[in-house]
């Protein structure tokens, strides 16, 4: 599949250095917008809401530098990915249509199989492309997120106060409104804490209205479409065959809600889980880059790197 060549701006090439930037077609109108960089067996970073690729800058070079090929994708709908118009199921953004879009990513850049990390709603991602797409999958980490049915059924008032944007994303209707009105005053992003290419990238995503509606209809599709097809995997007794590494922040609320993270997970995997935990908050890749980076490398590495990758030449 052809993909439009490079075309870094400055922040983006001292964010990513040695890295290309390319928009990359996975869909009919759909075209994924990302970097990618290294040498090696191929892992696959997946951001988290309201993020961009950019979150990764400073892990995707660590890892790189580790001995691997990254690929740093905004989400469909995030970033300066494609925005294609919902449909009333919500399948459009649902994760699975978005595990698709990993996997037809991955293989335009020429990589048969791949690792692949997700945080936050990219965690939800990575764990569907690894349960759908197996065969692809060769490790899989998942950061600061429980699988989505998980969340909800344990979903009781202390989560609904800590985590009411759930539902106000997923069930309102005022949502676009309110958020699009004025989205800087929403997200409060911090420049300080995020850098400045980074906290660039993420404001003009913010400033496009179809970015608000995109994430919205992630929610929405977590709500409905994702849960039934979690719902629909436990009780058919699917499981993730893949090694799988569960990442938490040391100052997020992973224990708070759901006890043992590394438990609710391995109910999902068919092997015993590793764990790591990040001296953080939520956003760990932003917080502490160089510990999420070791943490990944050696997890990485712990699984052979001769079984991680399959890579061809690009088309």
């Amino acid at each position: 599949m052809d993909h439009e060549p490079p075309h870094g701006d400055q922040a983006g090439d001292e964010l990513f250095p040695g890295f290309d930037e390319w928009d990359v077609p996975v869909a009919p109108g759909v075209a994924l917008h990302g970097r990618s960089g290294g040498s090696g067996p191929a892992v696959l970073l997946l951001h988290g809401h309201p993020r961009t690729h950019t979150t990764w800058h400073g892990v995707a070079p660590a890892l790189a530098a580790a001995g691997y090929t990254v690929v740093c994708p905004d989400l469909r709908g995030y970033g300066r990915s494609s925005k294609p118009e919902p449909d009333p199921e919500h399948e459009v953004y649902c994760d699975r249509t978005m595990a698709v879009d990993a996997v037809v990513l991955m293989e335009a850049l020429g990589h048969e199989t791949f690792a692949v990390v997700g945080h936050d709603r990219g965690c939800y991602v990575a764990y569907r492309t690894a349960l759908d797409a197996p065969d692809r999958v060769t490790a899989l980490a998942v950061c600061d997120g429980v699988p989505i049915l998980e969340a909800l059924e344990r979903a009781d008032a202390r989560f609904a106060e800590r985590w009411w944007h759930w539902f106000f994303f997923g069930a309102s209707p005022h949502a676009e409104r309110v958020i699009a009105a004025d989205p800087l005053a929403w997200y409060r992003p911090d420049e300080s804490r995020m850098g400045t290419g980074n906290y660039r990238d993420l404001v003009a995503a913010l400033e496009d209205p179809r970015t608000v509606r995109a994430m919205l209809e992630d929610y929405r599709a977590g709500l409905g479409v994702d849960r039934a097809n979690d719902a629909a995997d436990r009780e058919a007794g699917r499981r993730i065959p893949a090694p799988t590494l569960v990442v938490w922040s040391l100052r997020d609320d992973m224990p708070l809600l759901y006890g043992d993270p590394a438990k609710v997970w391995g109910t999902w995997c068919e092997r015993p889980v590793g764990t790591a935990v990040i001296n953080s908050g939520h956003h760990m890749a932003e917080e502490a880059p160089e510990q999420l980076a070791a943490a990944l490398a050696a997890f990485l590495d712990a699984q052979g790197r001769g079984r991680s990758s399959r890579t061809t030449s690009q088309r």
